[in-house]
């Protein structure tokens, strides 16, 4: 099993920016692909951004050019970095590692945007 810790949630006014971390432990292999999804009051849970193990990087268009998601894979660590965010950032932030039929989650880090 893997395991996620993910921490760097809190509160911050609209422009602001705020840093999440996401620390796998256990049976971590390569190739992987680990993201992060958010899940708002009522909403779907949905895809914020992913990254591969070598790499290769997607997001939502609604973070385009305002969130970047990276990883240190000596660390089993992966980042999200979100500036200029918005009260629609507002959510519970998830971690997800994800290698074949593999899939773990992370407890979740609130984000609250106040504007």
């Amino acid at each position: 099993q893997v395991q996620l810790v993910e921490s760097g949630g809190g509160l911050v006014q609209t422009g602001g920016s705020l840093r999440l971390s996401c620390a796998a432990s256990g049976n971590t292999f390569s190739p992987n692909t680990m993201a992060w999804y958010r899940q708002a009051p009522g909403k779907l849970r949905e895809l914020v951004a992913a990254i591969l193990s070598v790499g290769t990087t997607n997001y939502a268009e609604s973070v385009k050019g305002r969130f970047t998601i990276t990883r240190d894979n000596s660390k089993n660590t992966v980042y999200l970095q979100m500036n200029s965010l918005k009260p629609e950032d507002t959510a519970v932030y998830y971690c997800d590692y994800r290698r074949y039929t593999i899939d773990c989650w992370g407890q979740g880090t609130q984000v609250t945007v106040s504007s």
